[in-house]
Order: C-alpha cells, then sequence, then structure tokens
C-alpha cells in the first residue's frame, strides 16, 4: 500500500520540469531531446529496425487437417473405415518464396530503414532551425524593449522642460504636444516588441518543453563561407531523405521484377486408415507458374520503375530548389548586412550628432526645446532601426548556418 501510495510521486519526479533562463547551445539541446517529432520519428526508425528483423524470411508453414476420400454414398457412406482410399489427414506445408524475392524484401527493409533514419534527420534538422530562430527572436525582442525603456525614460525628463517652456511662454502650448506624440508612438511599438516576445516564448517553450523560457547569454556569430555552403548542398538532410527514396524505389522494383520468377512450396501429411488397410504418408512439391507476366508481372514492373524515375526526378528538384534557396538567402543576407551597416555607421552617428548639436543649441538659447525632442524621437528611432535590421542579419546568418552548413561548421 505504501508503495502503491508513492508511485504518484517517483511519477512527478521522473521528469522534472524544465524551467529558466537558457543560453542559445542550451536551447537547441533541449529541444533535441525533448521535441516530440523527434521522439516520434525516432520511434519510426525504431518500428523499422525491428520489422527488418523479420525481411526475407520464409513465411509461417501451415498445418492442415482434413480427410482424404469419404464416401458419400453406398453402404460405407460416411463411414472412415469402410473404404481403402479413406484416411484422416494431418500435414504441413511451407511456401518458399524465390531467392531474388527474398533478397529484394531484405533490401525493401533496410530502405525502409534508411528512410526513416533521414525523414527523422529532417525533422531534427527541422526542429533546430525553428528553436535557433526562436532563441533568437527572443533574445533580440528583450534587447529592443530594453532600448526602448532607456529611450522612453530619456524623453520623458523632457516632460518637465517642455511644461515649462509653455508656462515662461517660450513655446506656444500646441508645441508641447509634440513630445506626447512622440512618447505614445514609442509606447505603441513597445507593445508591438512585447507581443513579440510573448511570441518567441511561446515557440521556444513548444520547442524546449521549458515552461518559462529566458534568452541567456550573448548572441553567436553566426559565420559562414558561402562557397563552403554550396559544397555542403550535398550532405543537406533533406537531399538525404530524397536519396533514400530512389533506394526504396529501388527496392520495390527488385521486388516487382522477382515476381517473374516462380515461387516453390513442399508439403508433407500423414493419413490415418483403416488398420486394415495402413497408414499413408504424402510428399508434394509445387511451384508457381508466371505465365502471364503481361498482364501481371509486367504491368507492376512498369509502375515500380516509374515510381523510380519520379524519386529521382524528384531528387534533382529538392537538389535544385536548395540551391535555389541558399543563393536566395545569401543575396538577402547580403542585403540586410549592407542596410545594417549603414545604420550603424553611419545613420546612427548622424543622430547622435544632430541629438547633441540640438542640446547644445538649445543650451545656448538657439533652438527650442521641440527641436531637441525632434532630434532625440530621431535617434530613438535610428537606435531601435539599428537592432531590428542586427536582428534580421543574426536571424538569417543562424538560418543559412543551420539549412545549408554541414554538421563540421
Amino acid at each position: 500500500m505504501r508503495l502503491l501510495m508513492t508511485l504518484p510521486l517517483l511519477a512527478g519526479t521522473a521528469c522534472p520540469a524544465l524551467a529558466g533562463p537558457l543560453t542559445f547551445e542550451e536551447a537547441l539541446d533541449q529541444a533535441r531531446a525533448n521535441a516530440p517529432m523527434i521522439e516520434a520519428n525516432n520511434a519510426r526508425v525504431s518500428a523499422s529496425e525491428a520489422s527488418a528483423i523479420a525481411a526475407g524470411q520464409l513465411p509461417d508453414p501451415r498445418l492442415s487437417l482434413g480427410f482424404d476420400n469419404l464416401p458419400v454414398s453406398g453402404p460405407p457412406a460416411f463411414t472412415l473405415d469402410g473404404s481403402m482410399m479413406t484416411a484422416q489427414r494431418i500435414g504441413l506445408q511451407q511456401d518458399i518464396p524465390n531467392l531474388a524475392k527474398r533478397h529484394a524484401s531484405e533490401a525493401s527493409a533496410e530502405a525502409a530503414t534508411g528512410l526513416a533514419q533521414a525523414r527523422s534527420a529532417v525533422t531534427r534538422f527541422d526542429v533546430t532551425v525553428a528553436t535557433a530562430t526562436a532563441w533568437i527572436d527572443l533574445a533580440y525582442a528583450d534587447r529592443r524593449l530594453a532600448a526602448i525603456d532607456a529611450v522612453l525614460e530619456r524623453l520623458g525628463h523632457l516632460v518637465p522642460a517642455a511644461r515649462a517652456s509653455v508656462a515662461s511662454g517660450s513655446a506656444r502650448p500646441g508645441q508641447s504636444l509634440r513630445i506626447r506624440q512622440a512618447v505614445a508612438g514609442l509606447e505603441d511599438r513597445r507593445s508591438v516588441i512585447m507581443a513579440e516576445q510573448v511570441q518567441a516564448q511561446a515557440s521556444l517553450e513548444r520547442w524546449t518543453g521549458n515552461d518559462d523560457p529566458k534568452a541567456q547569454g550573448g548572441v553567436p556569430a553566426f559565420a559562414f563561407d558561402p562557397a563552403g555552403l554550396r559544397l555542403a548542398i550535398e550532405s543537406n538532410p533533406r537531399l538525404r531523405a530524397a536519396d533514400a527514396g530512389i533506394g526504396a524505389a529501388q527496392a520495390d522494383a527488385q521486388m516487382a521484377r522477382a515476381g517473374k520468377r516462380p515461387d516453390w512450396g513442399v508439403s508433407l501429411s500423414f493419413g490415418h486408415r483403416d488398420p486394415a488397410y495402413g497408414n499413408v504418408v504424402s510428399v508434394g512439391a509445387s511451384m508457381t507458374l508466371p505465365l502471364f507476366a503481361g498482364k501481371r508481372q509486367n504491368p507492376r514492373i512498369a509502375a515500380a520503375e516509374a515510381d523510380l524515375s519520379a524519386a529521382r526526378a524528384q531528387r534533382e528538384d529538392t537538389r535544385r530548389a536548395l540551391a535555389a534557396e541558399l543563393e536566395s538567402g545569401l543575396a538577402m543576407h547580403a542585403m540586410l548586412a549592407a542596410q545594417w551597416r549603414r545604420a550603424r555607421e553611419t545613420l546612427l552617428p548622424l543622430a547622435r550628432q544632430e541629438a547633441d548639436l540640438e542640446t547644445a543649441s538649445y543650451g545656448a538659447g538657439r533652438a527650442g526645446l521641440i527641436d531637441v525632442i525632434s532630434a532625440e524621437t530621431a535617434l530613438a528611432e535610428t537606435e531601435l532601426d539599428v537592432l531590428d535590421r542586427e536582428a534580421r542579419v543574426t536571424r538569417q546568418a543562424a538560418f543559412l548556418l543551420l539549412t545549408f552548413g554541414s554538421d563540421d561548421q
């Protein structure tokens, strides 16, 4: 009874809930360990491997029971001892598929296992990319939220000065509304960032199983070599899955061609008769006769070979699609990186310089408070824009590296 009472506690401690901050690598590790999609595909691989054990084995033998030559008319009708030919029979039958068919069955099972493993690798790859994207989105949402809070605090210090300017008559009442408009616009943007933060947390929770995920640590530097990414396409999980599909289609074609060879069967039976006549034993062999291949085996072979051609064409289409996606992604990354550099190296210094100059002019009495507010608002927008551009560059770089990079990159 005590053991039964403690079982729920043991069950509750067997799989502790995950919660807390995660570095980038920790997020990927948790996703690979806890994502249900990966677990489901691993189970399919295990099922395929278990099924492969039976491939190529002989079918189960058949036990047969019956009566042979039982009279149904005349004086010995429905008697077991009234005729020399009547016997109570028990026998075994064994079907023996031809060797080519058994080898094809083994090849088909091996191909099915390879296909399951390839699809599992694709799923692992998809989970990794989705987790990385969610973590990056969350990390940059946190950074943007901190930046906009700092901006709002900085602009908040200008509110008393704006009111004082109106009270002193140096600014018109309508002009004092400018800072309130700027703050309202930034608060709207803060609401958007908070929603993006929640969305990224929800996505990261889905993949890692972490109840309250937080992005911890620095964002990795996703450096890559475009030439290396192009060479790594041949080892891409999706292309390996296409190769496994070709292997499965080849095994099906092999099985279809093996159908043109005859299968065999053997049988052994014992017949119990009236003691006056003695018992009998029967031994036999049989074979299938694929005499009508034009309407039976040949159509199946043609269908299997068509499927094989389709699998090869699908593989080439997958390769071309990956190559096109890579080139498009590289062009997008180059564009985003150039935009980020311009914003970071040109637009942001200019915005800071403008804000400093307007503040200095205001202190010297050559500019109004509205000019300072406009410059500070522009600086805030530029700072947030630089972060947005950096996030897009990092996200695109991570996507390219994780999607097209080889395992050693």
